[in-house]
């Protein structure tokens, strides 16, 4: 089976490659094709790859290459890992934000916008193509903003295309080591849109045991959502938030805490990988444990800011074990290739699953995945104060989608003015003129 990813000069990567040397079933991934257009990235990543295959007999193939024909064409599983712009674009998607007072993070807000109207043509391209050469490959995408993306892939692959992210997974499986249960007997009741999303309850054996984690608060507070939202909090809403919506719960709070920031986490990312880059063009530096030391740094910093703000410490051991999506997209492919059916939280279409959103809204819910695709388990009615933000988003996401289609740099604006973490009108029309400034992709947004 044969296996491409879009992006394969990525940082990421041998996180995926890590976890196929370690599935030795029949019909497991035998070829791996990395695409991308940096050629010196990709030689980077190849290194890493080669060194994390020593002494394993069976491991898949690895062909790196620059033409993309290539590597789509006999594609099984096409993974999508693309970053427009780089982490340069990135920094500068929270610099022009954070100047104008708002959040510039890359999927929520302002910068997840910019990031969105950046990738999103280059995104629907990759599927045509993808259409046209490997029609039968299933598509996985984690670029972000990955619910936006994976919205604008279906127009043209339909459910062949599904989006991944490890933050639900990680969330729940942290919820079910503080009740004491076995993380992969649980079933979580997760329902939103791609870092939107909240946990409504967690299912063990049969039985609900998140109110009982809502009405214990130092069992609450044991773990990264609890000392992210505070108890109080997580117990009002009577669910447990992705660490996401702190940047809507908390914004002023966080926005400040990262305009006072010695440097934005993306040109944080950006220093950090352009040295692991470099190092690696010294053919004695050792290619594995270099990159295993720069991931090790880039997990524990995440979303510091944030732990800051909310005074809640360094992450613990446990809070750096995420669903990784590594596994969720291993156990994706595994149901589909080999009809070994389970279930993940993933990002599909709605189809009825929301009766809020109509059929081809990508959310990111529960679902059963087998050898015809992921289907969306039905779901209760989200609360008000859920509702509220969903469409909202929803309707931020369609408008980046219209201006991406059309060109209008009315529907940019819209899509910036709508967004709740967006306070002003003026300030949507000074984001769009101060992002296709430092963005030249972005010149495509000149039609009224």
């Amino acid at each position: 089976m044969k296996l491409t990813i879009l992006g394969g000069g990525g940082f990421r990567v041998p996180l995926v490659y890590g976890a196929l040397l370690g599935d030795h079933a029949e019909g497991r991934v035998s070829r791996v094709t990395l695409y991308d257009t940096d050629t010196g990235r990709l030689t980077a990543v190849a290194r890493v790859l080669a060194e994390q295959a020593r002494g394993i007999h069976d491991a898949p193939a690895v062909v790196a290459t620059d033409d993309l024909d290539e590597a789509l064409r006999g594609a099984d599983f096409v993974f999508s890992a693309i970053r427009v712009g780089g982490l340069e674009g990135r920094a500068a998607d929270e610099r022009v934000a954070l100047d104008e007072g708002v959040l510039g993070q890359e999927t929520v807000g302002a910068g997840g916008i910019a990031f969105g109207l950046r990738t999103v043509p280059v995104a629907v391209e990759l599927a045509r193509r993808i259409a046209r050469l490997a029609p039968h490959a299933w598509v996985i995408n984690f670029t972000n903003p990955a619910g936006l993306v994976t919205e604008a892939m279906s127009r043209h692959l339909g459910d062949r295309v599904i989006g991944i992210c490890d933050s639900p997974v990680g969330l729940g499986r942290r919820i079910a080591r503080v009740l004491g249960a076995d993380p992969d007997r649980a079933w979580i009741d997760y329902v939103g849109l791609n870092h939107l999303g909240w946990v409504r309850g967690l299912h063990i054996e049969g039985r609900d045991e998140l109110p009982r984690l809502l009405a214990d608060p130092a069992l609450l507070g044991s773990f990264e959502e609890g000392r992210l939202f505070g108890t109080d909090w997580l117990r009002s809403l009577g669910a447990v938030p992705n660490e996401y919506l702190h940047y809507y719960y908390f914004n002023r709070e966080a926005v400040r805490a990262y305009q006072d920031a010695d440097q934005t986490r993306g040109a944080f990312l950006r220093d950090q990988q352009e040295g692991f880059y470099a190092r690696m063009k010294d053919p004695a530096a050792p290619a594995l444990a270099t990159w295993d030391r720069t991931r090790a740094e880039r997990e524990a910093t995440y979303m510091a800011e944030n732990r800051d703000v909310a005074g809640a410490g360094e992450r613990e051991e446990s809070d750096l074990e995420s669903g990784g999506y590594e596994q969720v997209a291993l156990a994706l492919m595994r149901a589909v290739a080999r009809n070994e059916r389970t279930s993940l939280i993933l990002d599909v279409r709605n189809r009825g699953t929301l009766s809020v959103l109509d059929a081809d809204a990508v959310i990111e819910v529960p679902c059963l995945v087998d050898a015809n695709g992921a289907h969306p388990v039905a779901v209760d009615p989200l609360p008000y104060h859920a509702v509220g933000l969903v469409t909202a988003v929803k309707a931020v996401e369609r408008a980046v989608l219209e201006a991406a289609e059309t060109g209008s740099r009315a529907a940019a604006v819209r899509a910036f003015a709508l967004h709740p973490l967006v306070d002003s009108v003026s300030v949507a029309r000074r984001l769009v003129d101060g992002y296709t400034q430092v963005h030249p992709g972005l010149a495509y947004l000149d039609r009224p």
